[in-house]
Formats: structure tokens, C-alpha cells, sequence
């Protein structure tokens, strides 16, 4: 039986990256606590966010949605020296975050997880990314433009926040918020193909 993909996110970006694929989907929006609980590390972190953002996205359907679908979820999150950096409150503390990221190398962790009627997976994915050295002014600048406001990390890479990063190794979809390699391969083993017709997947909000 072939299965219904639901996106537990209402991110524009990784709308935008399983639009990318072909894959058709809908997409609905789950709000769960994000706090990170006592001596857990962020790749606990994420894989435990992923998987219970994926299973109140399935328990939020109906019974008959339940046999049919499949619910995809994903969180990334930005680690520099093994500390979680959050997306930023104010000016102040994103300008902290960025002056901690300036002239170094972090990691960025996104994990997926996928639930089902029948089983439940996940898998995190590390990408290490290198910053050139910023000023305090061009980090003002920055945050004028509004774009660090819901950025884990403070910053996009697929946005204006491109010129800030010198290398990168590893997934690029991943620092925008899913890895696209190891998501179609999730997907897969769900009985949910990529590339489902020549055009971008339609998407249907539910509310």
C-alpha cells in the first residue's frame, strides 16, 4: 500500500526542499515543548524532538488517516563547542551567538524522524560549518535585516547569511533544516517515492 506523506512543520524551508525532491505531502503545524532537558546532549537533543514532533503529528490524525500516512518531522539545531545555540531572543543575544560562531567551526544537527501506523525511525545528520571572521558592525547590520529573528544559530545560510560562511562540509540541505539524501532514503523504506511528477509537489495546509 502506497502511503500519504504529512510534513509535522510548517517551516518554509523544508516545505520548499520536499518540494525540491517531487514529493507531494501535506503539511500540519505541532507545537511540543523544545526545552532541552538535564545532561542531555544535542544529538539526544534533536533525535528526541524529531521523534516526538513525528508522533503527535500521527496521533494529531484521524483513525483513517492513521492506516494511510505516514508523518515526516525534523530539528535542527547549531552546536559550537558542544553547547546548543538557540535561535536568538533579542539583538543582544544574537549578536553573542554570532560573536561566538565568528572566525570558527560548528556543527549543525538536523535529525528526522517518521512514524507510522506500523513503526517509527529516526536519524540525525552532522554537518560542520566554518565562519569567516564577522564584525560588530556587520552583525548589526544583520539583525536589521530581520532574517536572524527564527534561526537556530542566528543566522541562514540559504539566505544573506550565506556570505558569513567560508566551508562547509558535509549536507547543505541539512543546515537548512533536512538533509535530502538521507530523507528521500527514510522515505523509501515508507513506500514514499521522490520525484512523484515533473513539477513541485502541491501542498495542502491543514488546520
Amino acid at each position: 500500500m502506497i502511503k500519504q506523506l504529512i510534513l509535522a512543520s510548517t517551516s518554509p524551508r523544508r516545505k520548499e526542499l520536499l518540494q525540491q525532491i517531487g514529493v507531494r505531502f501535506e503539511q500540519i503545524n505541532i507545537d511540543i515543548n523544545e526545552d532541552v532537558l538535564a545532561f542531555e546532549d544535542p544529538q539526544e537533543y534533536v533525535l528526541r524532538l524529531a521523534a516526538d514532533k513525528a508522533a503527535a503529528g500521527f496521533q494529531s490524525l484521524t483513525h483513517e488517516q492513521q492506516a494511510s500516512h505516514v508523518v515526516l518531522a525534523a530539528d535542527t539545531t547549531v552546536v559550537c563547542e558542544g553547547r546548543i545555540l538557540p535561535k536568538p531572543e533579542s539583538f543582544e543575544h544574537a549578536k553573542k551567538i554570532l560573536q561566538q560562531l565568528s572566525g570558527r567551526e560548528h556543527q549543525v544537527m538536523t535529525a528526522i524522524g517518521l512514524h507510522s501506523q506500523d513503526r517509527s525511525c529516526q536519524q540525525v545528520v552532522l554537518t560542520k560549518v566554518k565562519f569567516r571572521s564577522l564584525s560588530d558592525v556587520e552583525i548589526a547590520v544583520y539583525w536589521q535585516t530581520g532574517e536572524p529573528l527564527d534561526k537556530a544559530g542566528s543566522y541562514g545560510i540559504q539566505g544573506l547569511g550565506a556570505v558569513f560562511v567560508e566551508t562547509i562540509d558535509g549536507s547543505y540541505s541539512n543546515v537548512v533544516g533536512l538533509p535530502l539524501c538521507e530523507t528521500a532514503l527514510l522515505l523509501n523504506q515508507f513506500n514514499i517515492a521522490c520525484w512523484q511528477d515533473s513539477s513541485s509537489a502541491s501542498v495542502e495546509i491543514i488546520s
